[in-house]
């Protein structure tokens, strides 16, 4: 009887023991907790981004579209982005019709000037074989009165003034006509400069239209893989397309050697963000690879992101070493290392609550109790946070808060200075805009 009673104690404390500690695992997986750790510790900023080629060779469209007054061109054909290509390869084909139109009116120019450079150069040689007849004719005058004046020597004296005036006549006439034909022979020279000039320029801009019309066949400068360009509203172009006589970029080659993920990070973040940080780095087509990168670049100046009114910077990255699986607009995981501290306590995130604003508390399980205590925060990153008081390594703090929330707050006597003196300047600076209240004049706001 005595040994049955036993054993029947004993499996009745073996079923307690098993509620208690199937309780407490019940409990345990409800309530997620960590351990204060102390190790290295890490700021990271993770953006995601978009691979381009460091240095690239662009393909130009026409370059003299702007000297005919056009300044916009459709694209009709272009090759497949990514394609590789050989220098001297087609690349595009813009649409001709508005330089055709061009080409149809300059050719019907041409032939006028042509026409009227004809006829000023048969005038002019009309009129200086005219000049040139009349001086001869002229020269043989003079000879002739110088005749009649040699024969008339025996005449009477009247006679003898009379030849000799007719020969001064002859002379003076002869001289005229020597420098009119010069001054005559300027003019027309004048006259086919001119109209030289005209026919010059016409048949220059004919030549220039032609070979304009010809380099609306794109063809590629060098060898490489061929990547649209993209247009202001960040989309690449396709057939359709207009490309700018200011700025005829069709397409690019990039050098894949040196590769950049382009990447933006908000303004919140972008004081962390100095050039020669390290940058980790994935990518969504390869996520086995895990690449090596720093910052290159940080903008000054902030940028507007579509249909929001969040402000982002610009920020380059340039990956370290060459792989060829990389392509452009591949799209990047960067983690950006902005700090590392060395030997610190550090929590995750979710440990952390605030009260009222100016109090942060984790609730800390101390052996079947659970406290509220006060902590003080030092950097953070997407995880975690580093603990500078309140916490020691090997605590326990609860991932998510208990069922109980009730209970003060263990406050740090080390922070309670600073309490104090925000309390103390909310009161002044309420004192001092009430008085600054006091003196505006009334109505004034």
């Amino acid at each position: 009887m005595k040994k049955a009673l036993i054993i029947g104690g004993i499996v009745v404390s073996l079923v307690i023991i098993y509620f208690l500690v199937s309780g407490g695992e019940t409990s345990g997986g409800a309530e997620l907790i960590s351990t204060v750790e102390k190790g290295d510790f890490e700021v990271k900023i993770i953006t995601t981004g978009e691979l381009e080629a460091k240095n690239s060779v662009e393909i130009l469209g026409p370059s003299g579209l702007r000297n005919f007054r056009i300044y916009q061109v459709n694209i009709q054909n272009i090759a497949e982005e990514g394609t590789e290509v050989k220098k001297g390869d087609w690349i595009a084909t813009l649409d001709p019709s508005e330089l055709t139109g061009r080409i149809s009116d300059l050719q019907t120019e041409l032939d006028t000037k042509e026409s009227e450079y004809t006829q000023t150069r048969l005038d002019t040689a009309l009129q200086m074989r005219q000049a040139r007849d009349e001086l001869i004719n002229l020269k043989y005058a003079v000879e002739e009165k110088e005749i009649v004046l040699e024969q008339s020597q025996y005449e009477p004296p009247a006679t003898i003034k009379q030849a000799q005036i007719d020969l001064d006549k002859a002379k003076r006439a002869y001289s005229q006509a020597k420098e009119n034909y010069k001054i005559k022979l300027e003019q027309n020279a004048a006259k086919m400069r001119i109209a030289g000039g005209y026919l010059g320029k016409i048949r220059r801009d004919f030549g220039d239209l032609m070979q304009l019309k010809e380099s609306f066949q794109i063809k590629a400068p060098e060898d490489g893989m061929m990547i649209y360009r993209k247009g202001w509203d960040g989309k690449p172009i396709k057939e359709g397309s207009q490309i700018s006589a200011w700025d005829p970029v069709v397409a690019t080659l990039p050098d894949l050697s040196v590769m950049l993920s382009k990447t933006y990070v908000n303004e919140v973040d972008v004081r962390k963000v100095k050039v020669g940080q390290p940058v980790e780095i994935g990518l969504d087509a390869f996520p086995e690879k895990e690449l090596k990168g720093k910052v290159i670049s940080v903008a000054n100046v902030g940028e507007q992101k579509p249909n929001t009114d969040a402000k982002v910077f610009q920020v380059s990255i340039q990956l370290e070493g060459h792989d060829p699986l990389l392509r452009p607009s591949m799209t990047t995981s960067n983690t950006i290392i902005t700090k590392s501290v060395a030997d610190v306590l550090h929590i995750p995130l979710e440990s952390l609550h605030n009260k009222n604003d100016s109090i942060t508390y984790v609730f800390k399980k101390e052996g079947l109790n659970i406290t509220k205590q006060e902590v003080s925060v030092g950097e953070t990153n997407a995880d975690a946070a580093i603990i500078l008081a309140g916490l020691e390594e090997g605590d326990k703090v609860y991932l998510s808060m208990p069922g109980d929330e009730d209970g003060d707050v263990d406050l740090l006597p080390e922070l309670n200075g600073k309490r104090n003196q925000k309390k103390e300047e909310k009161p002044a600076k309420e004192e001092a805009e009430a008085k600054k209240d006091m003196r505006r004049p009334k109505g004034a706001r």
